[in-house]
């Protein structure tokens, strides 16, 4: 028999402690000593708000855009210092370091003369990144996300958050929900194009200022906002839930029970041709030239485009479907096992597959559906993945045998109906969400509204919970 490997051992108590500061660096927490410990007080927030994000476009002074560019440069080398940190203290000496170490070492990067640098940027925001690295460590620990990896100049987002305590916001009185932006570390403010007001008398939370690659800026604001629920829509005559079964495909984006369809964009298609011209330039580029860098953002512009068309069709669609029904059902689709590799036999076809799944954007359809049904008073049933919905017959619910991907129209070995696929799919979906909607509903205590969200694989605790 083989030697049976021990689990290493971790160290707590005085010997972490001791590592952390003589070993790693971390200076201890004196400064707290001789004050009395009091409980955090967590902010609360008022019944009945929703957390929302605004999102604008702004136009940075070279001065400003000069610091900011520091800025995403500082959180960057903070977040993978932080990472470095914590691995090296794990793998070497086998003691956890969390958030609070890590911003005593920020402390003490700021203090040395090879890190003063730091100094010229805002500690809330480099703390922040911090924060994000720990967020990064507890989906990697929940086995939810792989392991943190390091930051790139070239391949991370340009992203820095700023707190309450790292901005100045100034609302206008002749102009509600306008105003004036002013970040930490500058001295004027920010040009923001208000394409929209923020809510009026709200302080925003919470800053994120961004640069895509297109090298346009842009500044999401967090506030706490209170929605008002949509009314209610029942079928006419009679007092049932509209309800709508939501079929996701690729011929068309979205098939409903009633047969309408809303074609797929197929964006990156209908752009393939310009975006391998620009890539065939860009090849013929010398590295690090400025042409090379011209043809990069033209390529990045163009992806911007896409983007944005994209975003723009989801979320008017989006916003149609949850205003016009009061229950939208939906198939628990797997799009990471879906996006699987494309390699061995077939693998151009799987490519192509894999890009018009992608170029359909089945995940920030189902995000944007889950967030304005809690929004707006609606219910969003997420039906089990292992559901046939296409090939049980919607007229007389017997299974039939396997379908292939080609085959549109199939027809009833037992009752004789033709169905075209994506439409009794979405028929079948409509009608076991609607059976899992009144599972729950009948459930529920007088007075308690259904959730907004009802997944079968979550069925039982929801039971439970109610």
């Amino acid at each position: 028999m083989g030697e049976s490997r021990e689990k290493p051992v971790r160290l707590t108590g005085a010997e972490a402690e001791y590592v952390k500061r003589e070993t790693l660096g971390i200076a201890g927490r004196r400064k707290h000593h001789d004050r009395p410990a009091t409980p955090l007080k967590q902010r609360v927030t008022e019944r009945g708000t929703q957390s929302r994000v605004y999102r604008f476009r702004f136009y940075p002074t070279a001065e400003q855009a000069g610091q900011l560019q520091q800025t995403f440069g500082a959180c960057r080398w903070v977040y993978n210092e932080g990472l470095a940190l914590r691995s090296k203290a794990w793998e070497k000496h086998r003691v956890s370091v969390g958030f609070a170490e890590t911003c005593r070492a920020l402390t003490g990067w700021r203090r040395a003369a090879e890190t003063s640098w730091l100094r010229e940027v805002s500690s809330a925001v480099l703390q922040q990144a911090l924060r994000n690295l720990e967020g990064a460590f507890s989906r990697f620990f929940k086995k939810t996300a792989k392991h943190p990896k390091r930051k790139t100049k070239h391949r991370s987002r340009d992203s820095a958050t700023y707190v309450r305590t790292g901005f100045r916001w100034v609302e206008d009185p002749e102009h509600p929900g306008i105003g004036m932006i002013t970040l930490a570390k500058q001295t004027s403010p920010l040009n923001v194009r208000w394409s929209r007001p923020l809510p009026s008398g709200q302080v925003p939370l919470k800053l994120t200022v961004t640069r895509d690659r297109a090298g346009r800026w842009y500044l999401a604001v967090l506030v706490e906002e209170r929605i008002e629920p949509l009314p209610p829509v029942f079928l006419p005559g009679s007092g049932q839930p509209k309800a709508v079964g939501l079929d996701l495909g690729l011929k068309a984006l979205v098939t409903l029970d009633d047969g309408t369809e809303v074609a797929h964009p197929r964006l990156l298609a209908k752009h393939a041709a310009e975006l391998a011209r620009l890539q065939r330039q860009l090849h013929r580029k010398k590295k690090g030239s400025r042409n090379r860098e011209k043809a990069r953002k033209r390529i990045a512009r163009l992806y911007a485009l896409i983007s944005d068309v994209r975003r723009d069709m989801l979320d008017q669609l989006t916003t149609r479907l949850v205003r016009e029904n009061q229950v939208l059902v939906v198939e628990d689709l797997p799009i990471t096992n879906l996006l699987r590799p494309a390699v061995g036999t077939g693998r151009k076809r799987k490519a192509k597959l894999n890009q018009a799944i992608t170029d359909a954007a089945w995940g920030e359809l189902l995000r944007q559906l889950r967030y304005k049904c809690a929004w707006y008073g609606r219910t969003l049933v997420i039906v089990d993945r292992f559901f046939p919905s296409t090939r049980r017959c919607s007229s007389c619910h017997t299974k039939g045998p396997r379908l292939d991907v080609s085959v549109r129209e199939w027809t009833c070995a037992h009752c004789g109906a033709v169905h075209g696929r994506d439409k009794n799919a979405a028929v079948n979906l409509r009608d076991e969400g609607m059976r899992l909607y009144w599972l729950v509903a009948a459930a529920l205590p007088p007075g308690r509204v259904t959730p907004p969200v009802i997944k079968a694989s979550e069925l039982p605790e929801i039971l439970v919970t109610s």
